[in-house]
């Protein structure tokens, strides 16, 4: 049972949960994706595109891994048809394109988390909660869900996660809390010291960044960003999909 929690969860941050078994990881991390709801207090401000990553996936569903990824999209939100197509993005990332026509109750483990977290990607959410979402992925599909996870908030969007292994996405969170007791407690730790990378892009006139991209201004319509350098490569393809076009004209790495 928790009592008092009061977390923010703000646009564009990495927050880890961290305490021990049963200790009520799974019950903060399921309130705050909107799975349960709490006994009392409330929560608010919860994006309305929020996926949940479970660390077992309920598999035994009649569908394939195609039919059950588009119609996930369809809840989401999605036409059919990109739906559909984003189904396809999602499972080639995760190496599992040639079970898209596999029914779920025939996947294995690590093929049925792979579906799990293709779920939860499909619509670019604003709230990704993920609870031991890499447990059971290969070694690729876990580098890809790092990657993920650093996309999702370079573009803004807010990942609250639990792993259980303490280098999970270790120096890249901007907040991380310990379950302790039936209390919630910030673990304060010294900010990382980089490196960093500085991203020199120029856009179209009137042009505004991608939504989550704190950048500076520089004369000639150019736009100054400094990232940690684990999520540059994510800024950049964010930056190089986003309407425009953007142009990366330096990429320098800081010390």
């Amino acid at each position: 049972m928790l009592r008092g929690i009061d977390l923010e969860l703000p646009p564009g941050a990495l927050v880890r949960v961290e305490g021990r078994n049963g200790g009520g990881k799974s019950t903060l991390l399921r309130i705050v994706a909107g799975i349960d709801a709490p006994s009392e207090g409330r929560v608010t401000g919860r994006p309305r595109r929020t996926a949940f990553v479970p660390e077992r996936f309920p598999a035994a569903l009649p569908l394939t891994a195609t039919a059950y990824l588009t119609h996930m999209g369809r809840v989401h939100g999605l036409g059919r048809a990109r739906a559909a197509d984003r189904a396809a993005h999602w499972l080639e990332r995760f190496g599992a394109a040639a079970y898209a026509r596999t029914p779920l109750a025939e996947l294995s483990k690590g093929s049925s988390q792979k579906v799990a977290v293709a779920q939860a990607l499909l619509a670019d959410p604003g709230l990704l909660v993920l609870d031991e979402a890499w447990t059971g992925l290969d070694t690729a599909a876990r580098a890809e869900l790092d990657r993920a996870v650093a996309e999702r908030t370079a573009a803004g969007g807010t990942v609250v996660f639990v792993d259980h292994d303490p280098a999970r996405l270790a120096g890249l969170a901007d907040a991380r809390h310990r379950v302790e007791g039936t209390a919630l407690v910030p673990v304060r730790e010294p900010a990382a010291a980089g490196p960093y990378v500085r991203i020199e892009a120029a856009g179209p006139p009137g042009a505004e960044p991608p939504p989550g991209l704190a950048a500076a201004s520089a004369p000639g319509g150019v736009l100054l960003l400094t990232v940690p350098a684990a999520r540059s490569d994510a800024v950049l393809r964010e930056l190089l999909t986003a309407p425009g076009p953007w142009h990366i004209r330096a990429v320098e790495e800081l010390t």
